[in-house]
């Protein structure tokens, strides 16, 4: 595999639902598959659009050779292989939730609901947190401002979210 075909990837992971047991197995998985990781820190956020328990929310970088839609299909997969549930309504307490962010600096509407940048990045403060911390100085590929400004800028201000002492996964 030649090294300049790879691509930084970042993700965004959560869960409510035993949410230690199942951040550390998707990231053990995701180490399996493609080897070193950054990993943030994790968050504990309230759930957003339904009553649940608290979410944890993590972010990782990893770099791949996969394209986007072979990298996300995998992750649906790793989702599956954690209980998700998919006959749930969309707001809803999960096992594990992994989203793709950013790929490289990527644009990319589609298929399904592949979207690069995802829409959350900005929106979010408990996906622009953990991706602020262990990326600060990624430009986003469509607003052109770093990730460490964007957070900095963020509506709520950088106190809006929580973070909690966990060891690591």
């Amino acid at each position: 595999m030649s090294h300049a075909s790879m691509s930084r990837a970042y993700l965004s992971l959560g869960s409510n639902l035993e949410p230690e047991r199942h951040l550390a197995a998707a990231l053990a998985a995701l180490r399996g598959r493609y080897g070193k990781l950054v990993v943030s820190p994790t968050y504990r956020t309230a759930a957003v659009g339904f009553d649940g328990p608290d979410f944890l929310n993590l972010a990782v970088g990893l770099d791949t050779d996969e394209d986007p839609v072979a990298l996300d299909a995998w992750l649906h997969a790793l989702e599956d292989a954690q209980g998700r549930r998919r006959d749930l309504p969309r707001f809803s307490s999960r096992t594990l939730d992994v989203d793709l962010l950013l790929y490289a600096d990527r644009v990319l509407k589609g298929p399904g609901h592949l979207e690069l940048p995802r829409p959350e990045l900005v929106t979010q403060a408990f996906v622009l947190k953990p991706m602020a911390d262990i990326a600060p100085d990624l430009m986003h590929p469509t607003l052109g401002r770093t990730l460490a400004q964007l957070w900095a800028e963020f509506p709520q201000g950088p106190g809006a979210i929580p973070s909690i002492p966990t060891s690591p996964p």
